[in-house]
């Protein structure tokens, strides 16, 4: 696997075991069914578990959790702390491995991965954006952003990327110089500037308050429409839920519920 194939992922659609699907019938996600049949499956895992050992204690993360992604799709995560929503997309960007199940990308099987092929994986495919801006201080907004362009195979210039983020003007600003909503959408473009396939977004919008909180959800939902970026965002707002295809609810480690929107909410709707 010392090479992915180019072809763009542009969706995430999660599923998890025998309840979900269940839970999909049940909804009568026609659409989704319908966009799932038409579209070709990028990346699977099947059968996800992840579990930690603290001494005699043992805490299970994941629980036998089943996904496919397809094209077309932004998902929001939503459940409390410590029902598996992190270790997830931890698992599918290729920060971690599970303890049991496959997750493949593109007919190869990341769990069996190298951690060279690992790091590649994540170099030109996944893009992350925490909760914390993880900026380095001596770097203008710009230089930050580079520190991913210089490696990337086929990125983005700096600029444009922080363009599409709204900071043009900001870019030779270095982090004290800007405020917690503008760090937040330099670390969106760092993410993106390597035109990545996968965007994986955990509690982007935590530490901002809601006006800023805002800016930073447009800058993401604009990547996702004009980019075709595939984008998982986990929140505990669930107000931000609406702007999603679907919603993806997780308890004990497991998908609990799937929720499809009909319409997808502008953020000037929601009640955040």
């Amino acid at each position: 696997m010392a090479q992915f194939p180019s072809a763009k992922v542009t969706a995430i659609c999660v599923g998890g075991g025998r309840t979900a699907s269940s839970e999909l019938v049940a909804l009568g996600a026609e659409r989704w069914l319908t966009m799932a049949h038409e579209r070709s499956v990028a990346l699977s895992a099947r059968d996800l578990t992840k579990t930690y050992n603290t001494g005699a204690t043992e805490v299970r993360a994941l629980n036998h959790v089943d996904l496919d992604l397809y094209q077309g799709e932004l998902v929001v995560l939503l459940g409390p702390s410590g029902s598996g929503k992190s270790t997830l997309l931890n698992i599918l960007g290729g920060l971690d491995k599970p303890t049991a199940g496959e997750v493949l990308f593109r007919d190869h099987d990341l769990t069996k991965a190298s951690d060279r092929e690992l790091n590649l994986y994540r170099r030109d495919h996944v893009g992350f954006v925490f909760q914390f801006y993880n900026l380095i201080p001596s770097l203008t907004a710009r230089e930050n952003v580079a520190l991913v362009t210089e490696i990337a195979p086929n990125p983005m210039s700096p600029s444009d990327a922080l363009n599409l983020v709204g900071l043009h003007d900001r870019q030779n600003h270095f982090p004290a110089q800007l405020s917690g909503g503008e760090q937040q959408r330099v670390a969106i473009a760092r993410a993106i500037a390597k035109r990545p396939d996968l965007l994986f977004c955990d509690e982007p919008t935590g530490a901002l308050d809601s006006k800023t909180g805002i800016l930073v959800l447009d800058a993401i939902l604009r990547i996702n429409r004009e980019m075709g970026t595939t984008t998982a965002l986990i929140t505990h707002n669930a107000g931000i839920a609406d702007v999603a295809n679907r919603v993806i609810f997780f308890a004990d480690g497991r998908i609990v519920n799937i929720k499809v929107n009909e319409t997808q909410r502008s953020t000037s709707e929601l009640a955040w």
